[in-house]
Parts: C-alpha cells; structure tokens; sequence
C-alpha cells in the first residue's frame, strides 16, 4: 500500500470515530435562520420599548415588558423548531442516526447549561435588574455551546468562546447589553452559520 492509501485509511477510520462519538449533522443554515429571527425580534422590542418611553427615560414593565418577552420566547422557539427540522433532514439526506446516544449526549450538555441559565435570568428579571440579563444570556449560551462542543462538530465552540466574551463585556457595560446581545444571538449566529454552511453542508 502507498502513503496516500494508508492516509485514506486513516481519514476513513477517523471519520468513523467521529460518526460513533459526535453528532455531525448540525446546519449551518439553522444558525443563519436563528441570527435573522434574533435581529427580527431585537427591532421589534427595541421599536416597542422606544416608542413607550417618556423622552430619554426608557420603561420596561407592565404590557411592554410581557410582549418583549413573549418576543424573545417566539425567537428561541422559531429557532429550536428550525434547527431540529434542518438537523433532521440532514441527517436523513446522510444516512445517519438523529437520536442515538451522541445526540442524547449533545442535547444533554447543551440544556444543562442553557436551563440553569434560563433561570437565573428569570430570577434576575423579577428582581428588576434588566440591565444584566442580556450579559448573562450570552454567558450561559455561550457556556451551553461550549459543552455541547464535544459531543458534535468541534467549530461550535468557538461561537462558544465568543459568546461568552461578549456576555462578560455586556456584564461589565449593561448599557450596552442589548446591543451585544444582538450582536451575539444576531450578527454572530449568521455568521458562523454562513462559514458552517460553506464548510460542511455543500
């Protein structure tokens, strides 16, 4: 056998292992869906909040606050139903199992830290401190993609890594927290979602 045949074989072997440990069927077009749907609704609560305010003196409560978050709910939901659809149909389109134990490992890695975040940002919100829940999204999102990493394409991780730079800055200048949580859930879910499309899906 040549070099270049034991190389095959070698790149076979490692894309088997990976197959049998990771799931790898994750689209990059979710991740650009999920960006428009974030950039959707941050207008729509950024033109809400700014049209019901008294001159500079932003409010945030009563119906406002209730339809921002109805906002935010319809945005993580749209996007979990279209990442599950694209990752099925990919899936399907490869001839690869959607829900064995690499998946139950992915999905468990990612809730885990995505819940307990959820939490403290609800506790966060009903002591009124809204300024800090747009850092503390991009943190526990961050450190969800970060976790979930290792049991599917590896790249994600890095939108981990950046997420959770942007979360501590938006901890650090509340002010501008929701502008870095568009930029995190918006801008930066298209593109990496782009790049992961380019990647691996054509």
């Amino acid at each position: 056998m040549s070099n270049e045949d034991y190389l095959k074989d070698i790149s076979e072997i490692k894309h088997l292992m990976n197959k049998s440990s990771r799931f790898i069927s994750l689209s990059g077009l979710s991740g650009i869906l999920a960006g428009i749907y974030a950039l959707i609704g941050a207008a729509i609560a950024f033109w809400l909040v700014d049209t019901y305010s008294y001159g500079k003196l932003y409010i945030f409560h009563g119906w406002v606050f209730w339809t921002c978050m109805v906002i935010l709910m319809m945005v993580a939901l749209l996007s979990a139903l279209t990442g599950i659809i694209l990752t099925v149909r990919k899936a399907k389109k490869n001839d690869e199992k959607i829900w064995d134990s690499s998946s139950q490992r992915l999905l468990l890695n990612f809730l885990i830290p995505l819940l307990v975040g959820g939490l403290y940002c609800l506790i966060i919100l009903d002591q009124g401190r809204y300024g800090q829940t747009g850092g503390l999204m991009l943190i526990f999102y961050g450190l969800a993609l970060v976790s979930a990493s290792k049991y599917s394409l590896g790249d994600i991780r890095y939108l981990g890594y950046i997420q959770i730079v942007l979360g501590l800055i938006a901890s650090y200048y509340p002010g501008y927290g929701f502008w870095l949580w568009v930029m995190g859930f918006g801008i930066m879910h298209i593109i990496y979602g782009t790049w992961m499309h380019f990647k691996y899906d054509r």
